[in-house]
């Protein structure tokens, strides 16, 4: 961005930057509250019904890293259009799907445009923003509007399914697509790193991207074929092997997907784990909440999205106080605090009971866990796209959207498995009534709870054990020029 820009323009940029990031964030909830009605409609089988979540997120996270390099290489605006247009048209031909086969792979289209847009937008933020004081406000606005998005899906997603059709859960991203499109042509000015090429690693986004989907895709097969089978085993290895072949290739590339020395950077390489943990826990808190207030406590779409609003108001009450405290706490301990109140949360939430209050005990777990992540999502952002130079923007925001998006895979699919399987183990014993079922399915998500709860506490023990001072000495921000930025 040029020094002439005003700054009521940059700001404008952060509104276009931030509209996009809400769309693709909140397509990746606003099916959960829709999946009942989705599985009746197209038929899906109990076993596929989490790859209308996961088609989504695992596209979107295994090329997430090629579209924040290609966005560096063609042009940030270009591709961040070109990701919205696409998402837009993959979203009208979910909205007409006639089968879950074409819906399935329609949300993988739709998670490839997401790819595009996310580190896209993300990198335009943080390449506009040059001061630390307006940096760390927009990346509150970016934070809050990104976890809040998440939360606000459930609502939506509600609201859609029981007064028009779960259709419209898709048709409503048309619109939004083409005013972001023609506003971002107008206000975003074009930016592009100077790197000498303008070659893509194809070979890398291919092998960590089919690596990633034979991980989830053994995870999810793993209740039927048997964790020792086999079968399971054999695909594991094969995701295994390909990320490996990734790791090989990007060492050797003249031009790789990932320079493996940003690693090298302890916050950058804290920041990516502990994301991937806390958007494991997150995800599947939201899967299995919506699930809970619909199959178990009998809400209807409308009423189980807005027993969710209290989450997106709580995301963004912590996102403020985390902006207003980061200078004189510090990154590291907000982010602690934030993931200990989170853990917390989902704690309560594992002795969630069959007959249950909404107040009493699913609010109780909710409140805390909402406000345990706004607080974490703005340090955590600056420390997973900070300290790299605006060349490589792209690529620390693709890293760290990726992180994002495949621990969101990753986490539904591990917690999905842990909670089918518990929930087989004690129906196991010849037939149960609809009572006994309940009972088990409910003892299922609890295990999935309390898988969720160790997630989120493990990121918190990696920050106190990986980050120091000096990793963080440069976000560590002046209060007043928060304040002033403010």
């Amino acid at each position: 961005m040029s020094p002439e820009t005003s700054s009521t323009n940059r700001w404008l940029i952060l509104v276009i930057a931030c509209l996009a990031q809400f769309m693709v964030v909140l397509d990746a909830t606003i099916v959960n509250v829709a999946l009942p009605s989705i599985q009746r409609g197209l038929h899906f089988s109990p076993a596929n019904l989490q790859w209308v979540v996961n088609g989504y997120t695992l596209i979107f996270g295994g090329f997430l890293m090629l579209g924040g390099r290609a966005a560096d290489l063609l042009g940030r605006r270009r591709l961040f259009v070109v990701g919205v247009m696409l998402f837009a048209s993959a979203s009208l031909l979910n909205g007409v799907a006639q089968s879950s086969t074409m819906l399935i792979l329609g949300r993988g289209l739709q998670g490839l445009g997401g790819a595009l847009v996310s580190p896209a937008a993300l990198s335009i933020v943080m390449t506009t923003f040059q001061d630390k004081g307006e940096r760390t406000r927009a990346l509150g606005v970016w934070s809050a509007i990104a976890a809040g998005g998440a939360a606000f899906g459930l609502l939506l997603g509600g609201v859609l399914t029981d007064l028009v059709s779960w259709r419209w859960n898709f048709f409503v991203n048309v619109p939004v697509g083409i005013a972001t499109v023609t506003l971002a042509l107008r206000y975003v000015p074009e930016s592009r790193a100077d790197l000498g090429h303008r070659r893509f690693d194809a070979a890398g986004a291919t092998t960590v991207t089919a690596g990633l989907l034979a991980i989830v895709f053994g995870i999810v097969k793993a209740q039927a074929w048997g964790w020792g089978s086999d079968k399971t085993i054999g695909v594991l290895g094969l995701g295994a092997a390909l990320l490996a072949i990734f790791v090989w290739l990007e060492s050797r590339s003249p031009a790789p997907l990932v320079k493996l020395s940003i690693f090298r950077i302890r916050s950058i390489a804290t920041a990516n784990t502990v994301m991937l943990l806390l958007a494991s826990a997150m995800f599947g808190m939201f899967f299995f909440a919506s699930l809970y207030v619909q199959n178990v406590l009998g809400y209807s779409p409308l009423k189980a999205g807005l027993a969710f609003l209290p989450v997106s108001m709580g995301i963004i009450v912590g996102a403020g106080i985390s902006q207003g405290i980061l200078g004189r706490v510090g990154v590291r301990n907000v982010s602690v605090v934030g993931l200990a109140l989170a853990t917390a949360g989902l704690l309560v939430l594992t002795r969630l009971p069959v007959h249950g209050h909404y107040v009493s005990d699913l609010l109780s777990g909710l409140l805390p866990l909402s406000i345990g992540m706004g607080l974490v999502f703005v340090p955590i952002t600056l420390l997973g796209t900070s300290g790299v130079s605006n060349d490589d923007s792209g690529l620390a925001s693709g890293l760290f959207n990726s992180a994002q998006q495949v621990g969101g895979s990753l986490g539904l699919a591990i917690l999905a498995t842990l909670s089918v399987d518990h929930t087989t183990s004690l129906l196991h014993h010849g037939a149960a009534s609809a009572v006994t079922r309940i009972a088990a399915t409910v003892s299922g998500y609890h295990v999935a709870f309390l898988a969720a709860a160790i997630m989120m506490g493990a990121g918190a023990v990696l920050m106190v054990l990986f980050l120091r001072r000096r990793h963080v000495e440069g976000l560590e921000l002046d209060p007043s020029a928060i304040t002033a930025a403010a």
